[in-house]
Protein backbone atom coordinates (compact mmCIF):
# COMPACT_ATOMS: atom_id res chain seq x y z
CA UNK A 1 0.00 0.00 0.00
CA UNK A 2 1.54 3.11 -0.77
CA UNK A 3 1.54 6.08 1.48
CA UNK A 4 -0.62 9.31 1.06
CA UNK A 5 1.39 12.14 -0.19
CA UNK A 6 1.74 15.26 2.13
CA UNK A 7 -0.71 17.76 0.72
CA UNK A 8 0.27 21.76 0.42
CA UNK A 9 -2.10 24.33 1.58
CA UNK A 10 -3.01 26.67 -0.89
CA UNK A 11 -2.00 30.41 -1.05
CA UNK A 12 -5.41 31.36 0.41
CA UNK A 13 -5.62 29.01 2.58
CA UNK A 14 -2.37 30.36 4.24
CA UNK A 15 -3.73 33.61 4.02
CA UNK A 16 -7.33 32.51 5.33
CA UNK A 17 -5.21 31.45 8.29
CA UNK A 18 -3.09 34.66 8.87
CA UNK A 19 -6.41 37.02 8.71
CA UNK A 20 -8.17 34.47 11.26
CA UNK A 21 -5.46 33.65 13.89
CA UNK A 22 -4.69 37.63 13.70
CA UNK A 23 -8.49 38.24 14.19
CA UNK A 24 -7.94 36.00 17.27
CA UNK A 25 -4.89 38.00 18.59
CA UNK A 26 -6.81 41.26 18.50
CA UNK A 27 -9.84 40.25 19.49
CA UNK A 28 -8.81 38.97 22.88
CA UNK A 29 -7.07 42.24 23.23
CA UNK A 30 -10.83 43.81 22.97
CA UNK A 31 -12.24 41.40 25.09
CA UNK A 32 -9.45 41.66 27.75
CA UNK A 33 -8.36 45.49 27.67
CA UNK A 34 -11.85 47.11 26.18
CA UNK A 35 -14.81 44.82 27.37
CA UNK A 36 -13.02 43.18 30.90
CA UNK A 37 -12.55 46.85 32.04
CA UNK A 38 -16.05 47.96 31.93
CA UNK A 39 -16.72 44.73 33.65
CA UNK A 40 -14.19 44.56 36.24
CA UNK A 41 -14.46 48.32 37.36
CA UNK A 42 -17.51 48.94 36.25
CA UNK A 43 -16.64 53.32 36.72
CA UNK A 44 -13.51 52.95 35.01
CA UNK A 45 -13.20 53.73 31.20
CA UNK A 46 -12.45 50.49 29.01
CA UNK A 47 -9.00 49.36 28.99
CA UNK A 48 -8.52 51.57 32.13
CA UNK A 49 -8.76 49.54 34.90
CA UNK A 50 -8.22 45.71 33.54
CA UNK A 51 -5.00 44.28 35.25
CA UNK A 52 -2.20 44.25 32.96
CA UNK A 53 -1.98 40.67 33.25
CA UNK A 54 -5.68 39.72 32.23
CA UNK A 55 -4.25 41.28 28.36
CA UNK A 56 -0.88 40.02 28.42
CA UNK A 57 -2.53 35.82 29.64
CA UNK A 58 -5.44 36.73 26.84
CA UNK A 59 -3.13 37.50 24.39
CA UNK A 60 -0.47 34.55 25.37
CA UNK A 61 -3.36 31.48 25.04
CA UNK A 62 -4.82 33.06 22.27
CA UNK A 63 -1.62 32.53 20.52
CA UNK A 64 -1.06 29.25 22.09
CA UNK A 65 -4.58 28.18 20.68
CA UNK A 66 -3.64 30.10 17.37
CA UNK A 67 -0.19 28.46 16.51
CA UNK A 68 -1.81 24.80 17.20
CA UNK A 69 -4.88 25.74 14.99
CA UNK A 70 -3.60 27.60 12.17
CA UNK A 71 -0.01 26.96 12.27
CA UNK A 72 0.02 23.66 10.51
CA UNK A 73 -1.72 25.86 7.64
CA UNK A 74 0.06 29.08 7.23
CA UNK A 75 3.22 28.84 10.17
CA UNK A 76 1.36 31.05 12.86
CA UNK A 77 2.72 34.37 12.10
CA UNK A 78 -0.40 36.36 12.79
CA UNK A 79 1.94 39.28 13.34
CA UNK A 80 4.36 41.51 10.41
CA UNK A 81 6.99 41.49 13.00
CA UNK A 82 7.62 37.76 12.76
CA UNK A 83 6.90 37.30 9.05
CA UNK A 84 9.17 40.19 8.25
CA UNK A 85 11.39 38.58 10.67
CA UNK A 86 11.28 35.08 9.66
CA UNK A 87 12.31 35.99 6.21
CA UNK A 88 15.25 38.21 7.53
CA UNK A 89 16.57 34.66 8.79
CA UNK A 90 15.76 32.88 5.78
CA UNK A 91 12.91 30.58 7.05
CA UNK A 92 10.19 32.22 5.02
CA UNK A 93 10.34 33.50 1.16
CA UNK A 94 10.53 37.31 0.83
CA UNK A 95 8.14 36.81 -2.25
CA UNK A 96 5.20 35.90 0.10
CA UNK A 97 5.79 38.48 2.65
CA UNK A 98 3.37 40.90 1.07
CA UNK A 99 0.21 38.05 0.94
CA UNK A 100 1.10 37.98 4.61
CA UNK A 101 1.13 41.55 5.59
CA UNK A 102 -2.01 42.51 3.75
CA UNK A 103 -3.75 39.68 5.18
CA UNK A 104 -2.99 40.30 9.03
CA UNK A 105 -3.78 43.75 8.66
CA UNK A 106 -7.04 42.92 7.14
CA UNK A 107 -7.69 40.13 10.70
CA UNK A 108 -6.61 42.92 12.82
CA UNK A 109 -9.24 45.64 11.34
CA UNK A 110 -11.92 42.98 11.75
CA UNK A 111 -11.13 42.68 14.99
CA UNK A 112 -11.65 45.50 16.08
CA UNK A 113 -14.31 46.77 13.68
CA UNK A 114 -16.48 43.37 15.12
CA UNK A 115 -15.27 44.96 18.89
CA UNK A 116 -17.08 48.52 17.29
CA UNK A 117 -20.57 46.99 16.47
CA UNK A 118 -20.34 44.93 19.65
CA UNK A 119 -20.20 48.15 21.38
CA UNK A 120 -23.25 49.77 19.57
CA UNK A 121 -25.71 47.65 21.10
CA UNK A 122 -23.50 47.83 24.80
CA UNK A 123 -24.09 50.14 27.66
CA UNK A 124 -24.85 53.68 27.06
CA UNK A 125 -21.44 55.93 26.10
CA UNK A 126 -19.64 52.67 25.81
CA UNK A 127 -17.82 53.69 22.77
CA UNK A 128 -17.41 56.96 23.46
CA UNK A 129 -15.84 55.82 26.32
CA UNK A 130 -13.64 53.20 24.58
CA UNK A 131 -12.73 55.59 21.82
CA UNK A 132 -11.77 58.16 24.80
CA UNK A 133 -9.31 55.84 26.56
CA UNK A 134 -7.79 54.49 23.39
CA UNK A 135 -9.78 51.27 22.43
CA UNK A 136 -6.56 49.44 23.44
CA UNK A 137 -4.10 52.07 20.99
CA UNK A 138 -0.26 52.26 21.92
CA UNK A 139 1.19 55.57 22.91
CA UNK A 140 3.92 57.40 24.15
CA UNK A 141 4.11 60.42 26.31
CA UNK A 142 0.45 61.50 27.63
CA UNK A 143 -1.04 58.11 26.24
CA UNK A 144 1.35 55.93 27.45
CA UNK A 145 -0.05 54.13 30.54
CA UNK A 146 3.23 55.19 32.52
CA UNK A 147 4.31 58.21 31.23
CA UNK A 148 6.97 57.25 29.13
CA UNK A 149 8.55 58.97 26.97
CA UNK A 150 8.85 58.60 22.53
CA UNK A 151 12.79 57.25 22.98
CA UNK A 152 11.85 54.45 25.77
CA UNK A 153 9.03 53.02 23.62
CA UNK A 154 11.37 53.01 20.61
CA UNK A 155 13.82 51.26 22.91
CA UNK A 156 11.19 49.27 24.52
CA UNK A 157 9.78 48.13 21.04
CA UNK A 158 12.95 46.97 19.54
CA UNK A 159 13.87 44.94 22.41
CA UNK A 160 10.87 42.86 23.04
CA UNK A 161 10.10 42.36 19.75
CA UNK A 162 13.63 41.10 19.08
CA UNK A 163 13.32 38.46 22.04
CA UNK A 164 10.23 37.45 20.47
CA UNK A 165 11.35 36.91 16.88
CA UNK A 166 14.25 34.98 18.42
CA UNK A 167 12.29 32.49 20.46
CA UNK A 168 10.24 32.01 17.36
CA UNK A 169 13.14 31.09 15.12
CA UNK A 170 15.05 28.89 18.20
CA UNK A 171 11.76 26.96 19.10
CA UNK A 172 10.98 26.07 15.28
CA UNK A 173 14.40 25.90 14.08
CA UNK A 174 14.70 22.55 11.59
CA UNK A 175 17.53 20.99 13.17
CA UNK A 176 16.83 21.33 16.70
CA UNK A 177 12.64 21.93 16.96
CA UNK A 178 11.53 22.21 20.58
CA UNK A 179 8.51 19.61 22.03
CA UNK A 180 5.37 22.11 22.43
CA UNK A 181 6.95 25.00 20.96
CA UNK A 182 3.37 26.86 20.93
CA UNK A 183 3.60 26.90 24.70
CA UNK A 184 6.80 28.39 24.46
CA UNK A 185 5.69 31.02 21.81
CA UNK A 186 2.69 32.26 23.81
CA UNK A 187 4.38 32.01 26.91
CA UNK A 188 6.94 34.62 25.55
CA UNK A 189 4.19 36.48 24.54
CA UNK A 190 2.60 37.08 27.91
CA UNK A 191 6.37 37.75 29.69
CA UNK A 192 6.50 40.40 26.83
CA UNK A 193 3.65 42.35 27.09
CA UNK A 194 3.75 42.36 30.77
CA UNK A 195 7.09 44.00 30.05
CA UNK A 196 5.94 46.61 27.82
CA UNK A 197 2.11 47.43 28.93
CA UNK A 198 3.49 50.48 31.55
CA UNK A 199 5.80 52.06 28.63
CA UNK A 200 3.23 51.86 25.27
CA UNK A 201 0.75 49.41 26.01
CA UNK A 202 2.57 47.10 24.40
CA UNK A 203 2.60 46.81 20.52
CA UNK A 204 5.23 43.78 19.00
CA UNK A 205 2.68 43.44 16.29
CA UNK A 206 2.40 46.53 14.25
CA UNK A 207 -1.00 44.99 12.70
CA UNK A 208 -2.37 45.20 16.21
CA UNK A 209 -1.38 48.38 16.75
CA UNK A 210 -2.83 49.91 13.61
CA UNK A 211 -6.39 48.26 13.93
CA UNK A 212 -6.37 49.67 17.28
CA UNK A 213 -5.56 52.97 16.46
CA UNK A 214 -7.91 53.43 13.62
CA UNK A 215 -10.46 53.78 15.95
CA UNK A 216 -8.70 54.99 19.35
CA UNK A 217 -8.78 58.64 17.83
CA UNK A 218 -6.77 60.83 16.12
CA UNK A 219 -3.83 61.29 18.87
CA UNK A 220 -3.01 57.78 18.63
CA UNK A 221 -3.09 57.10 14.71
CA UNK A 222 -0.91 60.14 15.07
CA UNK A 223 1.52 57.95 17.02
CA UNK A 224 0.76 54.52 15.71
CA UNK A 225 4.34 54.68 13.28
CA UNK A 226 6.43 54.39 16.36
CA UNK A 227 4.20 50.56 16.30
CA UNK A 228 5.04 49.59 13.11
CA UNK A 229 8.58 50.56 12.24
CA UNK A 230 10.03 49.57 15.65
CA UNK A 231 8.58 46.01 16.03
CA UNK A 232 9.95 45.78 12.47
CA UNK A 233 13.10 46.90 13.37
CA UNK A 234 13.71 45.09 16.22
CA UNK A 235 12.08 42.29 14.01
CA UNK A 236 14.94 42.68 10.98
CA UNK A 237 17.80 42.78 14.06
CA UNK A 238 16.35 39.83 15.37
CA UNK A 239 16.07 38.00 11.82
CA UNK A 240 19.94 39.00 10.09
CA UNK A 241 21.49 38.33 13.81
CA UNK A 242 20.43 34.97 14.69
CA UNK A 243 22.66 33.04 12.31
CA UNK A 244 25.85 34.60 13.44
CA UNK A 245 24.57 34.54 17.83
CA UNK A 246 23.18 31.03 17.82
CA UNK A 247 23.66 28.79 14.53
CA UNK A 248 27.20 28.53 15.58
CA UNK A 249 28.53 25.04 16.02
CA UNK A 250 31.80 22.80 16.92
CA UNK A 251 33.03 21.41 13.63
Amino acid sequence: MSTPKATEPTTGSKLAAEAVGTFLLVFSIMGTGVFGAFFLVPDAAPAGGVIPIAVALGLGVALVIGVYAFGPISGGHFNPAVTIGLAAAGRFEWRNVAGYLVAQVVGGLLATTAAMAIGVFGPDGWIAAAQASGFGSNGYGELSPGGFGLVAAMITEVIVTAIFVWVIISVTHPDRPTPFAGLAIGSALFLLILIAIPVDNASINPARSLATALYGGSDFLMQVWVFIVFPLVGALIAGFSYKALFDNVKR
